[in-house]
């Protein structure tokens, strides 16, 4: 081989490994966001494009929480139910009086902590697979929802609980508006990145997801981890729930379709699907992409069936990015 014919050869495997190092959830953000400022372009004002985040804030954060799950090589099902649940179940607490509000919201981090527990607990200690144990988890988390609620929406969530997704701050310098669910992002963004890759839990659980058996062998405790990992997916999806019941009101409906949302988000943000590899960012990206493309779809008018073919075709493409990424990065 010639001494230009090997130069080429390595530029084309160093052109290869940058492509394996792509996240697709930016470029697809980008153009996305391109495309629908082609149509409204009011959505690259500050105004519109807060506005934006804040309709993305429960996605992003519900797909943050799943991302530990699938790092570590599992799949959590139960987290739509459990954004149903923290909807109805605190209309039907807080029973028209804005004075328990406060105890009611922590009442449901206690709920999606026991919630996460169990969860964890079967799927490490039982050794059931994780996506059959929340799928278990959803039917039974949102059956409870339907029979606590009578199966159909019972009172309202007063406005100190509303202002979650629905309070925007005024005036603040260089955005003009803040709403306050996209600084409820903003937080769970950090404190996520911060766990995942900044502290011995995140550098552990990516170890647990690469290789498990490996792991043990080297004293890390796995069952831990995992658990661990099942109650940050579920105390997110309560914190997703907190933010729809303030954005849209009580609905039976309300967490319909995150559970396969998010995962399509940690997957076009670059996670791996058998775990060992993610970043919380990159899933940020992912659910605001997805964000982007369903109001992009809204925008062109096309009806929810069209839309939810097209989530499925998305999960299957990101997975089959996901496998071709992993081949051209190594």
């Amino acid at each position: 081989m010639t001494v230009a014919a090997k130069h080429t050869k390595a530029l084309s495997a160093r052109g290869v490994a940058v492509i394996g190092r792509l996240n697709a959830s930016y470029l697809a953000f980008l153009a996305l966001l391109i495309v629908i400022a082609c149509i409204t372009p009011s959505i690259l004002e500050p105004a519109g494009f807060m506005n934006f985040l804040r309709r993305g804030a429960p996605l992003a954060v519900v797909a943050s929480g799943q991302l530990f799950v699938i790092v570590v090589g599992g799949f959590d099902l139960s987290v739509g139910s459990l954004i149903t649940l923290t909807v109805m179940g605190s209309a039907l607490l807080i029973n028209n009086d804005p004075g328990k509000t406060w105890w009611v919201i922590a009442t449901m981090y206690g709920i999606g902590l026991l919630a996460g527990l169990i969860n964890g607990l079967v799927v490490t200690y039982l050794k059931v697979p994780s996506i059959i144990a929340t799928l278990g988890a959803l039917l039974s988390i949102k059956g409870l929802a339907l029979a606590w609620s009578g199966g159909s929406p019972q009172g309202y969530l007063p406005d100190n609980f509303r202002q979650f997704g629905r309070l925007t701050l005024h005036d603040v310098p260089g955005l003009g508006v803040l709403p306050l669910a996209v600084i409820v992002l903003v937080v769970v963004v950090a404190v996520f990145t911060w766990l995942l890759h900044r502290t011995n839990f995140g550098r552990l659980a990516l170890v647990v997801g690469d290789n498990a058996a490996a792991a043990a062998l080297a004293g890390v405790p796995v069952r831990q981890i995992r658990i661990l990992a099942f109650v940050l997916s579920a105390l997110s999806a309560v914190t997703a729930g907190i933010l729809l019941g303030g954005f849209s009101g009580v609905s039976t409906d309300a967490g319909d379709g995150f559970e396969l949302q998010s995962i399509a988000a940690a997957v076009l943000g670059g996670a791996k699907l058998l775990g060992g590899r993610g970043s919380v960012p990159g899933v940020v990206s992912g659910a605001l992409s997805l964000t982007a493309l369903f109001t992009l779809l809204n925008l062109l008018g096309l009806p929810k069936p069209l839309r939810d073919a097209v989530q499925g075709l998305i999960l299957i493409a990101a997975a089959a990015y996901s496998v071709r990424r992993q081949e051209w990065s190594g």
